[in-house]
C-alpha cells in the first residue's frame, strides 16, 4: 500500500488549518497532524478530524439525478449536461439573460469561483449572480473599503495576536467556530496581554476573556460609539496619528460625542464601570486590535457597526501600526477569495469594481470578449433569492444550501419551488438540492486541487490526494461542458493550474492582485499573502503577457486612485518597522527562471491606507435600533450562531456520525428568569415565533445568555430551523441581512 502522505488543508472553516492525509488499509483516507503550517501546529477541531467521513460513497453523491415525475433519479452525465443547458438556453431566448441566476459559495476554491463569474457573464450573459459570502463578511469589507480604501480579513497575520497588548473580540465565539484559533489568545493573555469579548451571551470564548461586556443584541454600534465618546473625554486621542494618516476626524469626533456614557448604558445595558475599564485595557498598552466577526457584522446597520469600531482604532492610533488593527474572522473557507475574484454581484477578479470602466477592460482583455458585452452589477444574494420565480426563472447552484442559511428560509424554500428550472451542484444530497430538477455530484476538497485565500489573506494550495468516485466530475469540468453545449467552446479549462494562471492575469493590478503567486511558490512556502504582484517586466505566466496597462511592479501602486500593493509591510521593503526586530524577516522567493519575486504581503497599511492620498477615513455614525425591535407580541431577541461540532447549514457535518453524537440537533438556549416565566424546564419543547415563522426546539436553560434573548444554532432544517425566523432586512452598503436580531415571542410548544 503506498503509505506518503499529502499536505494539503482543511475543507470547512477559514483559518483553513494544515493537514495531510495518508491512505488507509481499506482504500480511504485519514487526518494525520502537520504540524509544519503557522495556524494550526497540527491542532484540528472534531470537523477537521472527521472531514473523510464524507468522501464515503455511502453519504455522497455519486450519479447525476434528473427530475422524473416528480422524483430524482440517476441519470447519466450527457442527458443531465443536456438538460441544463437546454433550460438554461430556452429560458434565455424567451425570457432574456437577466432571467438566469447564478448563485455561489464561499467554500468553492479560488479557481471555481473565478470560473463561475466568467461563466454566468460570458456564456450566459447574466448580471443576476451572487453568492453565499454576502451573508458571511459583507459589512466587514463595505466598512474596510470605506475606512482603508482595501478590504482583507486579516490585514496581518494571526501569529502578531499573541504579541499585542489589547484584543476587543467583537460577536465572536471562536472557541466553537474556529476552535485551533484559540491558542492565539491564550498565548496574548500568558505574554500579559488582555482579551475582551463582546457578546450576549457567556460563550466558550468569553469564559476565557479578562473581561466579558454582554450588550443587548443589535446595539454593538452604540456600544463602539460609547467606547469612542470616552476616548476623546479621557484625552486618549492619539492627535499626531489623527492629523497625519487620518481624515475626516471631526466629524466623526461630533457624531460619538453624541453617545455619552450613560446614555450607552440603557441602550447596551453595558454599564459605566465597564465601558471605562475597556477603554483603559484598550489605551494603556502600547499595541491593541480589535476583531470582529458576525454579531456585529449580521445586522441592518452592520457596515456602521464596522465603522464606529474602525473609528475607535484610528481615533487611538492603533490601525497600519506594527501589531495593531482593525480585522475582521471570516467565517466560511474561501469567503475570502470567493468574493475578490468574480462571484460577487458588483465584482470582477483581483477585487475590481464591476462598474470601473477600466476594470471592466482589463478583464475582458483576459476573456477576450468586448468590454461593452459584460453585464453589469446584480442583485446581491437575499435579493437574487427572492425574485426567483418572477424576474429570475432559472438558477444555477453551487456549494450553497439556502433552504437552511439564508434568511426568511421558509420564504426562500418556496422561492426555489417556484422556479421554472434549478440546477444544483454539489457533494451530498442537501435540502436545496433535494429541490432541484438536476443534481450534479462533484467532487470534494481531497479529490481535487486548487487554492483557497484564509481570513489572514493567505492563498494556500489544496492538493488532490485520492481520486474521486467513478461519475463524479469537478465544477470546473460542470462549467466546461456547459460552456460547450451553450455555443461558447474555448475559455473554460478544465485544470486548475491552468484556471489559476489565468487568474493571475486577470487581478494582476487590482487591489486583490494574485500575479506573482504561483502554484510552486504556493508548495515551497506554505502559502503567499496577497496583494503580490509579478515582478516588473516578467509575464505572468510563460508565453502570457499581462495585459496592457497593469500594475505588476513589486510595490508599485495596484491599481492607479485604487489599493496599493503595500510593499514595506513588516520590514520586507523597508516600510515601518523594519529592522526594527519587531517582526522576523518576511519569506522571500527567488527563481532561476524570473528572478527576485515580491514575498507577498503579510501585514497591510504599514505605509500609507488603499486609499487615493494613504490617508485612512474615519466614516461618522451614529447609533440606530435594529430593524426590528421588540414589542408587545414580540418581547424577545432571537439572535443565532454556530457550535463546535455542526459547520453552517449542516449539510456535510450533519452526515458525520461522530459529529452528530456531539450535536445532534437544534435547541433554544434561554435565561433561567425568561424560563421560570414561560415555565420551562430543560429540555421542554419550545416554540420560538418571528413575524416570519415558527421553530420548535428543545429548551436549554442557562444564566450565561442575557434574560431579554434567545439563542438558536441554524445547522438544521425542519421545524428546528433558525433561520425560518430571521430577518431579511438589509444593510444599506453591504446588503447583508440582520441574521443577528429579531423579536420573537417563546412559548411552551403545545401549550
Amino acid at each position: 500500500m503506498e503509505t506518503t502522505s499529502t499536505p494539503t488543508h482543511c475543507p470547512y472553516c477559514a483559518l483553513q488549518c494544515g493537514m495531510n492525509l495518508s491512505p488507509t488499509p481499506e482504500g480511504g483516507v485519514e487526518v494525520t497532524e502537520r504540524a509544519d503550517f503557522p495556524v494550526n501546529r497540527g491542532a484540528l477541531c472534531g470537523k477537521g478530524r472527521t472531514a473523510p467521513a464524507v468522501l464515503s460513497s455511502r453519504v455522497r453523491l455519486t450519479s447525476p439525478l434528473v427530475r422524473s415525475g416528480g422524483t430524482l433519479v440517476p441519470a447519466g452525465w450527457d442527458e443531465a449536461l443536456d438538460r441544463i443547458a437546454g433550460a438554461l438556453g430556452g429560458i434565455r431566448a424567451e425570457h432574456g439573460p437577466d432571467a438566469l441566476g447564478v448563485f455561489g459559495g464561499g467554500g468553492l476554491t479560488n479557481e471555481k469561483a473565478y470560473a463561475l463569474g466568467k461563466f454566468a457573464r460570458v456564456v450566459l450573459g447574466t448580471s443576476q449572480i451572487d453568492y453565499n459570502g454576502r451573508f458571511c463578511m459583507s459589512s466587514a469589507a463595505a466598512g474596510g473599503v470605506k475606512a482603508f480604501g482595501l478590504d482583507r480579513g486579516l490585514p496581518f497575520p494571526l501569529e502578531d495576536i499573541p504579541r499585542t497588548g489589547c484584543v476587543i473580540l467583537v460577536g465572536s465565539n471562536l472557541a466553537e467556530t474556529m476552535p485551533p484559533s484559540l491558542r492565539f489568545f491564550s498565548e496574548l493573555r500568558e505574554n500579559g496581554g488582555t482579551l475582551i469579548v463582546v457578546d450576549p451571551r457567556r460563550t466558550k470564548t468569553a469564559e476565557q476573556a479578562d473581561l466579558h461586556l454582554a450588550p443587548r443584541p443589535g446595539t454593538d454600534l452604540a456600544l463602539a460609539l460609547g467606547l469612542l465618546h470616552l476616548v476623546v473625554a479621557e484625552g486618549r486621542v492619539d492627535e499626531e496619528y489623527v492629523r497625519e494618516r487620518t481624515s475626516g476626524w471631526e466629524e466623526a469626533r461630533a457624531a460619538a460625542m453624541a453617545h455619552w456614557p450613560e446614555h450607552v448604558e440603557r441602550i447596551t445595558g453595558v454599564s459605566v464601570p465597564q465601558l471605562r475599564e475597556t477603554v483603559r485595557m484598550f489605551c494603556e498598552p502600547e499595541t491593541a486590535m480589535v476583531l470582529t466577526a458576525r454579531g456585529p457584522e449580521q445586522q441592518s446597520k452592520g457596515t456602521d457597526t464596522v465603522g464606529a469600531w474602525i473609528n475607535l482604532c484610528l481615533a487611538t492610533g492603533r490601525a497600519g501600526r506594527p501589531l495593531s488593527g482593525y480585522g475582521c474572522l471570516t467565517g466560511q473557507g474561501n469567503g475570502q477569495g470567493g468574493r475578490e475574484h468574480g462571484q460577487k454581484a458588483d465584482q470582477l477578479p483581483g477585487y475590481r469594481k464591476l462598474d470601473d470602466p477600466a476594470a471592466r477592460r482589463h478583464v475582458a482583455g483576459v476573456w477576450g470578449v468586448d468590454p461593452d458585452s459584460l453585464p453589469g452589477p446584480g442583485r446581491s444574494a437575499y435579493e437574487l433569492l427572492d425574485a426567483m420565480g418572477t424576474d429570475i426563472r432559472s438558477l444555477l447552484l453551487m456549494a450553497s444550501n439556502p433552504v437552511v442559511s439564508a434568511p426568511r428560509a421558509a420564504h426562500v424554500e418556496e422561492r426555489l419551488r417556484s422556479l421554472d428550472f434549478l440546477a444544483v451542484c454539489d457533494v451530498v444530497l442537501s435540502e436545496t438540492a433535494a429541490l432541484a430538477d438536476v443534481v450534479l455530484p462533484v467532487t470534494q476538497w481531497a479529490e481535487e486541487t486548487g487554492t483557497t485565500t484564509s481570513l489572514e489573506g493567505r492563498v494556500l494550495l489544496r492538493r488532490r490526494a485520492i481520486t474521486p468516485p467513478e461519475g463524479v466530475r469537478s465544477d470546473l469540468e460542470v462549467l466546461h461542458e456547459l460552456a460547450a453545449r451553450l455555443g461558447v467552446e474555448k475559455g473554460f479549462p478544465t485544470d486548475p493550474e491552468e484556471v489559476f494562471d489565468e487568474l493571475r492575469r486577470a487581478s494582476a493590478g487590482g487591489p486583490a492582485d494574485y500575479s506573482g503567486i504561483t502554484y510552486r511558490r504556493l508548495a515551497e512556502e506554505n502559502g503567499v499573502f496577497w496583494p503580490c504582484p509579478a515582478p516588473a517586466g516578467t509575464a505572468v505566466t510563460a508565453g502570457a503577457a499581462v495585459t496592457a496597462g497593469a500594475a505588476v511592479t513589486a510595490g508599485a501602486a495596484v491599481t492607479a486612485g485604487a489599493a496599493e500593493a503595500v510593499a514595506g509591510a513588516a520590514g520586507a521593503d523597508g516600510g515601518e518597522g523594519a529592522g526594527s526586530g519587531v517582526f522576523p524577516e518576511d519569506s522571500r522567493h527567488a527563481d532561476a527562471d524570473t528572478g527576485a519575486v515580491h514575498p507577498g504581503t503579510p501585514r497591510l497599511f504599514l505605509d500609507r491606507f488603499a486609499t487615493d492620498d494613504g490617508r485612512a477615513r474615519f466614516v461618522p455614525v451614529s447609533h440606530r435600533p435594529a430593524a426590528e425591535e421588540p414589542d408587545a407580541e414580540y418581547p424577545v431577541l432571537l439572535t443565532t450562531g454556530r457550535v463546535v461540532a455542526q459547520y453552517q447549514s449542516g449539510a456535510q457535518t450533519r452526515r458525520v456520525e461522530e459529529l452528530n453524537a456531539a450535536a445532534p440537533g437544534p435547541f433554544v438556549e434561554l435565561h433561567p428568569r425568561l424560563a421560570a416565566r414561560l415555565g420551562a424546564a430543560e429540555g421542554d419543547p419550545l416554540a420560538v415565533v418571528s413575524r416570519r415563522g415558527r421553530a420548535v426546539a428543545p429548551a436549554r436553560i442557562t444564566s450565561g445568555i442575557r434574560p431579554d434573548t434567545v439563542f438558536m444554532p441554524f445547522h438544521w432544517p425542519g421545524e428546528g430551523r433558525a433561520n425560518t425566523l430571521t430577518n431579511p432586512a438589509l444593510d444599506p452598503a453591504s446588503r447583508m441581512p440582520e441574521f443577528k436580531v429579531c423579536a420573537v415571542r417563546v412559548e411552551i410548544a403545545g401549550a
